[in-house]
């Protein structure tokens, strides 16, 4: 907790917001899509979505193969406290519907679907452009992954197809998906090693469209580590850092620019 505070006020300190942006295509992604204050009618379906889950105090065992949980002590789990601790925040929900909404993307993969929080709000954006996007999510828990299918049943979200699978044995063979993804959502295992490990597997598959975007990138040291490697790498060129996420692009046209923004 220590490590993300000093964390967070170093953010404070070097983050900006649109107007010390000179890169067009970032500052229109900030002004027409990160900074979009108006009202969607798909967010409070993403609102009666979470309080559903909320409102569930039925007790699941979880299998974790990720880097554990700061919360919880065990494996036995109340629906709702993984819903109120370990779910997508409403304001992230909301701002990865207007990222989907904003991009268009035509197939989505989500590495760790927990209860489904952010795959609703990756369905409700592609579903508000009438289009047919495909959306592949990953879960290592047969438990969890049977809330979030429920879920998705009840909400009539029929363009996810939930996998359970362990994250690694899936993207050993991800070159069999027809098109590449062109949206991946990293939110399943917060090591640097399987974070890195993850990034080496999908790689082969980007475009210059692609859109990458990790979930916890101030977590630890171990992961703001992993953040800096990322960043570094020869093929990445845009990448945005907004404390909860860091957002990374291969636009070959674009020179190689770090942002630290605040949402």
């Amino acid at each position: 907790m220590l490590f993300q505070i000093k964390s967070y006020l170093q953010f404070l300190w070097h983050s900006k917001n649109e107007h010390a942006v000179h890169s067009p295509f970032v500052f229109n992604l900030l002004t027409k899509c990160f900074y979009d204050k108006k009202q969607k009618p798909e967010y409070s379906v993403l609102r009666v979505y979470r309080n559903s889950l909320l409102a569930n105090t039925n007790t699941i065992e979880v299998t974790d193969f990720g880097a554990g949980s700061r919360v919880f002590t065990s494996n036995t789990r109340e629906i709702a406290q993984i819903a109120k601790t370990a779910g997508i925040s409403s304001k992230r929900a909301e701002l990865l519907f207007r990222i989907i909404h904003y991009f268009q993307p035509e197939s989505i993969l989500e590495i760790g679907t927990s209860l489904g929080l952010a795959t609703a709000a990756l369905s409700l954006g592609s579903r508000s452009l009438g289009t047919k996007t495909k959306i592949i999510t990953l879960e290592g828990c047969p438990e969890t992954a049977k809330i979030a299918q429920n879920q998705f049943t009840q909400f009539g979200l029929t363009n996810i197809n939930c996998a359970v699978t362990e994250f690694e044995r899936y993207l050993n063979n991800i070159e069999l998906e027809p098109l590449p993804f062109n949206l991946i959502f990293f939110d399943g295992n917060h090591s640097k090693k399987a974070t890195l490990d993850y990034f080496e597997l999908v790689l082969p598959t980007i475009t210059n469209e692609t859109l990458w975007i990790f979930d916890d990138i101030h977590w630890s040291a171990e992961m703001k580590q992993t953040w800096e490697i990322i960043k570094k790498h020869p093929k990445v060129t845009v990448t945005i850092d907004t404390f909860q996420w860091g957002f990374v692009f291969f636009r070959q046209e674009q020179p190689k620019e770090h942002f630290i923004i605040r949402v």
